[in-house]
């Protein structure tokens, strides 16, 4: 019984955990599965065409929010061209209904964590034992009796991929937004049995490791040593984490302060800086506990931080979202990613509907369209203005010089006015390059803010030549001027090397 487990990634970089854990633990099936994994600009005909060509009997397809509709072609193309063979539906768009993108097609569909699911599924169909139902609830699965995957990592993704781990399942917040809250008991894989896996991948030359974990400082004794693991080792390395903004001891500081400079980058949950909205979502917000942490991780520690606010929330207006974002930037300077409210099947945000007017796309990502606050139109900007923040400010392409954007103080007021002009002179929010990009600034800068032009050139000049070996868009080259590369050290993750490095000094890149 031959089976192929499959799924688009966002991108090539990036690995597929959930369909490692299946691969792990089909125990007598294994040796006659195999992973496939393409990315969502991948033709389907051609990802179909690569699966078929393997003749599987099963086919398991991991659906998530950024691959539904490809998943859905999918599966339509493969019972067109190969009716009999059977398809397994998984991951987190598929486990929760209404579905909003068809999925019809798949003869069954796990709901849940597959782990041990999909394995007895295949049993069963492999000796002639159906089960009856389509729809097949699986149970929590116990993590210590399950095999872990990070021995189905290839030599070629330690090489080129990010490596995903996690040391533990669920969330003990309610956060309405978020499919985490659903599983509110975090259960921990075994400490020491988690390290050891750490090393082997260590051992084979992984340096790069993004924990899924949704509250990995939740547990302060098993925070402190995942991080004494990376400590005890050379650098250069990366690891990502995701915590929670209210809980850092001073055992956890004093840990986080050893990290050098891009090594470490910590993903803090914010949303909203509201107390009543927060209270609207059942997200806990303890505001000066916020304050305090962002402060000793911007000022007394290297970290990187990755700091969410979403816009669209329940009861939200754009006016409190501008003083929540002119607020954080005054708590960091690192990036601030602004994402825009997303109405996930499963999710208890439908309860605000009628109330506060949300209306969503029926598309994914589901995002919000408009609600009794924010128009349309203005929800149009707000996801443009996303965009540029992403492209301008979290790049860290324009470290220094985006600051001429909101001198005042006013990020909000300053950025929106921003992006409402480069996009009049683009009508795009896409395939800008780089030159061009810098090149929109210094106009807008130099016509709009009647800034200082050579102050701007000059800091523009700093600012995209801190990367090593790139070239001067041509509108800043002078005659005779000629930026001088530094030696430096191969390092990790140049987007972060970016927000950290000082004036003056240069990133090596990719």
């Amino acid at each position: 019984m031959k089976i192929i487990l499959a799924t688009f990634n966002a991108r090539y970089t990036h690995t597929s955990l959930g369909l490692r854990y299946l691969y792990a633990n089909l125990k007598e099936f294994q040796d006659k599965a195999e992973i496939l994994e393409f990315v969502i600009n991948t033709s389907v005909a051609d990802a179909v065409e690569s699966i078929l060509t393997k003749k599987p009997d099963i086919i398991g397809l991991g659906a998530y929010i950024w691959n539904a509709n490809e998943i859905s072609e999918t599966i339509n193309l493969l019972k067109q061209i190969s009716p009999q063979t059977i398809i397994i539906l998984g991951g987190p768009e598929a486990s929760y209904l209404p579905h909003r993108v068809d999925f019809s097609g798949a003869d069954y569909i796990i709901q849940g964590e597959g782990d041990i699911a999909f394995y007895e599924l295949c049993k069963s169909l492999h000796v002639k034992t159906p089960p009856q139902e389509r729809f097949i609830k699986a149970q929590i699965v116990d993590l210590s009796q399950i095999t872990l995957p990070y021995a189905f990592y290839t030599d070629h993704d330690v090489a080129h991929r990010y490596i995903y781990v996690e040391a533990s399942r669920g969330c003990p917040y309610s956060c309405e937004f978020c499919l985490s809250s659903l599983d509110k008991k975090v259960r921990n894989i075994e400490i020491e049995r988690f390290l050891q896996e750490l090393e082997t991948l260590w051992l084979r030359g992984v340096r790069s490791f993004k924990f899924i974990d949704r509250t990995f400082n939740q547990g302060i004794e098993r925070a402190n040593k995942l991080m004494d693991f990376f400590l005890k080792k050379e650098p250069p390395y990366f690891v990502h984490f995701e915590v929670i903004p209210d809980n850092f001891p001073k055992s956890l500081r004093q840990r986080i302060k050893q990290f050098p400079p891009a090594s470490l980058q910590l993903e803090v949950g914010i949303q909203t800086l509201h107390v009543k909205t927060s209270q609207e979502i059942y997200r806990k917000l303890n505001l000066e506990k916020i304050k305090e942490n962002l402060a000793f991780l911007e000022n007394e520690t290297k970290a990187h931080l990755h700091v969410d606010l979403i816009v669209g929330l329940p009861g939200e207006s754009i006016e409190q979202f501008e003083k929540n974002l002119d607020l954080l930037y005054t708590m960091s300077k690192c990036e601030i990613q602004i994402g825009i409210l997303k109405k996930l099947s499963g999710t208890t945000l439908n309860r605000h509907d009628e109330i506060h007017g949300m209306i969503y796309s029926n598309k994914p990502p589901y995002d919000i369209l408009q609600n009794n606050l924010i128009s349309f139109t203005m929800m149009q900007k707000m996801k443009r203005f996303a965009r540029f923040w992403d492209m301008v400010y979290n790049s860290g392409n324009f470290k220094q010089s985006v600051v001429f954007l909101f001198s005042d103080g006013k990020v909000y007021e300053g950025f929106f006015a921003f992006s409402q002009w480069i996009y009049q002179q683009t009508e795009s929010t896409w395939q800008i390059s780089l030159d061009r990009l810098a090149y929109l600034l210094y106009r807008y800068l130099d016509e709009v803010l009647h800034v200082n032009k050579e102050l701007v050139k000059e800091t523009l000049i700093n600012d995209i030549m801190r990367v090593e070996g790139r070239k001067l868009p041509k509108f800043l080259r002078y005659e005779n001027v000629e930026k001088e590369s530094q030696n430096s050290k191969i390092m990790f993750n140049k987007r972060q090397l970016k927000h950290c490095a000082q004036e003056n000094d240069t990133i090596q890149p990719d």
